[in-house]
């Protein structure tokens, strides 16, 4: 079956005017127009309108979007098993986060009783301080004067900026792990930009050098906590991160 513009907008929620524009610009193109000028979509359009929606709901931008389905080796299954490994991470925090707010309801309407510590669910890392500890015997002096520094820096942040730095934290994972699922070498511009993001996102809590933002790298890969949490997503996730961090850190940082 066939979809004017008019019929798709209405079928998949985004407007007539935005798939003119992804037709100009060459994401979208109909399967064919007819003698009476008309666009017409069909499957094929319609499964790659869904890719965009997905990529645009992890905060892909358009030209990020072009690079990736135009790939000669793109495969929609594989993108929608990186898309679903995105979506239940989410779905967990999330479900981890509404049980907090039913706790803390039931807390304050009928008296439940409720540790403090339950308070904080789904917010915290129960195993930070296994990494610090980690990290300061592995590193020393240096180490531990950064954790101090990330912790005071931490301590200003109000609860916006907060799930705003958690948020960033979360899309720039997603958009890595859809890159390793797209095969882009690690030193492609698309994965590098997500790479920069990643960089300038642990700025906010201290601001690594070199050979110590290689070094984080080489922990998301070598520390049993960190590459357990990326292997149950993926298990080429770790290396690939890793790998991305060490290009940028040679090419970019001092």
């Amino acid at each position: 079956m066939a979809y004017t513009v008019k019929e798709l907008a209405q079928l998949s929620g985004v407007s007539v005017r935005t798939l003119h524009f992804y037709d100009e610009i060459g994401l979208l193109k109909p399967a064919y127009c007819g003698d009476n000028g008309y666009r017409y979509y069909e499957e094929e359009q319609l499964l790659l309108l869904q890719q965009i929606l997905f990529y645009r709901e992890l905060g892909f931008e358009l030209k990020q979007i072009q690079v990736i389905v135009a790939r000669s080796d793109f495969d929609k299954v594989t993108a929608l098993r990186a898309h679903k490994a995105v979506l239940l991470k989410d779905k967990e925090r999330m479900q981890e986060l509404l049980e907090t707010v039913d706790k803390t309801i039931d807390k304050l309407t009928k008296g439940s009783v409720m540790e403090n510590k339950a308070l904080f669910t789904g917010f915290s890392n129960e195993k930070q301080a296994e990494y610090e500890k980690y990290l300061v015997e592995k590193y020393g002096a240096q180490a531990e004067k950064n954790i101090a520094l990330a912790k005071e820096n931490g301590a200003k942040m109000s609860a916006q900026e907060i799930e705003a730095f958690k948020k960033t934290a979360d899309d720039i994972f997603a958009q890595l792990l859809v890159c390793l699922d797209e095969k882009l070498d690690p030193a492609s511009a698309v994965v590098q930009d997500q790479v920069r993001r990643h960089y300038e996102w642990i700025k906010l809590s201290w601001t690594p050098g070199r050979e110590e933002y290689r070094l984080l790298g080489q922990l998301y890969l070598e520390h049993p906590g960190f590459k357990k949490f990326y292997d149950d997503v993926h298990p080429e996730y770790a290396q690939f991160l890793a790998d991305a961090m060490a290009i940028f850190a040679e090419r970019e940082l001092s």
